[in-house]
């Protein structure tokens, strides 16, 4: 496939990130020429998602030592007069500081081998010792594999295979049309503190069903009227993707977890709250919903931070923190209408797909890339995994870019380029000041506040004023993302020190228990089986204007930022695609297979507009019920 790409394009897009991904759909739509390149092997990224031992490929590459290798080089014969290269990066250097714990009991198992991998040696995927019982205390491990068809088998081809998502969901034994606007009565909450079945996982267990995890590299929800949703309606790239309600969100406060309550039905019927509290709080949100409507309410506060704000309301302490922390999701700094503005879009997102604001995409937010390369293959787009570009060709008359030259060394023409940040060279970055993200994945053996298949979100507010808000979701294995009996758990919060590991190792501790000698059925923390902490490179925010030397045609898209949804990337994709295209429409709606007339066909007649409101697969509650039937597949 590499040996024929074509000589000319109209765009080339280097990395299949979100940004750049949504950027080629768009593109390919309006029947531009797109060619999609990627160095690694696999779609996604930094927003990628992994079984287990895909996860081990990826942590042993980004720890290897960055060892001198050649400059590429571009021919001269391929520099044209008035032209001069500017040669990219080849090595990404935005994940750093990364640290592997295991926590297991005691174990016999040697050579676990992952159930249905190939080629996979034995010896890479065993416990820490052949001869010894796992360790009962921490250990830090280089987690390695040589599962390099793991990874090719999950960056398949868009256009020749569908999503195992689609595959998998069949098993549903109803599916019925449900409205996605509902209220909040008829998604009643599920009921807490259930008994969940208590099984001993050990780290052989996760290595053997290694293929039922999917691992983001990025933690993040979709708000029900976020960005991301509306253009995947929009569009109909919601054909190719399935969704499941976030069921519940919690909080951190004195010590405990508790549930906040999001509808007015949950208000009314918590315990947490007094009568008094619960009216207050009611009374405030309601305000909240249309508080443009009452400026005289805030505008003596708008100066001040949101919790001052808060405060003059005569909020109580406990409903201080379930807004400031659990609804609105900001911090103490906050001004006031930013928090405001939080708050109404909280209000705004309830009921419409179930009783809280959020959606989580099944098998990993890695889907959601590869749904947009896949639309944008079915109208033509080219892909190229593990093909990467040595430089770009600059004009000197013109600052333009007028041909790139990818890894093989062939030279070829296109109008614009896109490409992700990482691949930038250093001589372009000199200017750019980088902000860090700070990372945890943790597989556990039960949820944080005990029930049954919940998908749940919790915001753990800093002890001292420096230190960062972190963001907590757990994901069950109704989502598909780990094996049964397991939960897998992320924190994500802004760097302030050094490394991952200082900024979240205490809230972890908080958490869960760590020590494996204390794990037993009556204790109240679940215990984390593995930890890995990493830091990576979040570039969101950067002005154009801070590249140094940057052609005036190529574009650049950041990789993942530290925000809980998507809307600043479907807002920077949309921004650089009218850009290149200012005239045209961003993602317009693809036709259904059933509805393009061919030459020689009689013009039918067709069916009415879809609701919007409605056309996205979501699951309901614990049924495997979609919103809409399945849609044909592209032929």
């Amino acid at each position: 496939m590499a040996d024929d790409l074509p000589s000319e394009l109209d765009v080339v897009i280097l990395g299949t990130g979100l940004q750049e991904s949504i950027i080629a759909a768009a593109c390919s739509r309006i029947g531009q020429r797109v060619l999609h390149l990627d160095s690694k092997n696999y779609y996604g990224g930094n927003w990628a998602s992994f079984t287990f031992s895909g996860l081990q490929t990826w942590i042993a590459e980004c720890q290897k030592e960055d060892v001198t290798t050649e400059e590429p080089e571009i021919n001269k014969e391929d520099i044209l007069e008035n032209e001069e290269p500017l040669l990219l990066n080849q090595r990404d250097k935005t994940i750093t500081n990364i640290e592997v714990y295991t926590y297991s009991r005691n174990e016999d198992s040697v050579n676990v081998q992952e159930v249905g991998a190939l080629g996979v040696n034995p010896d890479l995927l065993t416990t820490e010792s052949k001869d010894s019982d796992f360790p009962s205390e921490a250990s830090t491990q280089n987690i390695s594999s040589a599962e390099q068809p793991n990874i090719a088998a999950e960056s398949q081809d868009p256009v020749q295979s569908e999503s195992t998502a689609t595959a998998d969901c069949e098993e549903s034994a109803e599916s019925d049309q449900v409205p996605a606007d509902v209220s909040d009565t008829e998604h009643s909450p599920p009921a807490v503190n259930q008994t969940e079945p208590q099984k001993t996982i050990t780290y052989s267990d996760i290595v053997r069903e290694g293929r039922r995890f999917n691992i983001d590299l990025v933690s993040k929800f979709l708000y029900s009227r976020g960005l991301l949703i509306d253009l995947l309606i929009k569009s109909n790239v919601s054909r190719y993707t399935e969704f499941k309600n976030v069921t519940r969100i919690l909080t951190y406060h004195d010590g405990r977890i508790e549930q906040v309550p999001c509808s007015r039905a949950d208000v009314f019927s918590s315990k947490q709250l007094s009568m008094i509290e619960k009216r207050t709080l009611m009374k405030f949100l309601t305000f909240c919903a249309d508080y443009e409507q009452h400026p005289e309410e805030y505008q003596d506060h708008q100066d001040g931070t949101f919790s001052e704000f808060l405060q003059s309301k005569r909020l109580s302490p406990s409903l201080q923190h379930f807004v400031l922390c659990s609804i609105a999701m900001v911090t103490k700094s906050t001004n006031t209408v930013d928090g405001l503005k939080a708050t109404q879009h909280f209000l705004r997102c309830l009921g419409r797909y179930g009783n809280t604001p959020f959606l989580f995409h099944m098998y990993g937010l890695g889907e959601i890339p590869q749904c947009f390369c896949r639309m944008s293959a079915v109208f033509g787009g080219i892909y190229c995994l593990h093909h990467s570009l040595r430089g770009l060709l600059v004009d000197t008359q013109s600052s333009e870019c007028k041909a790139v030259v990818d890894s093989r060394g062939k030279r070829i023409r296109c109008r614009y380029v896109v490409i992700e940040d990482s691949y930038l060279p250093e001589s372009v970055c000199t200017q750019v000041c980088y902000r860090q993200i700070s990372r945890a994945i943790l597989i556990t053996d039960r949820s944080i506040l005990r029930s049954d298949q919940e998908i749940s979100v919790l915001t753990v507010p800093p002890d001292e004023d420096h230190q960062p808000t972190v963001h907590l979701t757990e994901l069950c294995s109704s989502t598909n993302t780990c094996m049964k009996h397991t939960y897998l758990v992320h924190l994500t919060c802004p760097s302030a020190k050094k490394t991952a590991r200082e900024d979240l190792e205490d809230v972890v501790r908080k958490l869960f228990t760590l020590d494996s000698e204390d794990r037993g059925a009556e204790q109240e923390k679940p215990q984390a089986l593995c930890v890995l902490y990493f830091n990576m490179r979040d570039s969101s925010g950067i002005e154009r204007g801070t590249y140094t030397g940057l052609p005036s045609n190529v574009f650049v898209c950041s990789g993942p930022d530290a925000c809980f949804g998507y809307d600043s990337a479907v807002q920077q994709a949309e921004n650089i695609f009218h850009q290149m295209y200012p005239e045209e429409e961003f993602c317009p709606p693809a036709p259904n297979p059933e509805d393009i007339i061919y030459d020689g066909e009689p013009a039918q007649p067709g069916p009415e507009e879809p609701n919007p409101s409605v056309d996205l697969n979501v699951e309901t509650s614990h049924e495997n019920v979609s919103d809409v039937e399945e849609s044909p597949q592209e032929e």
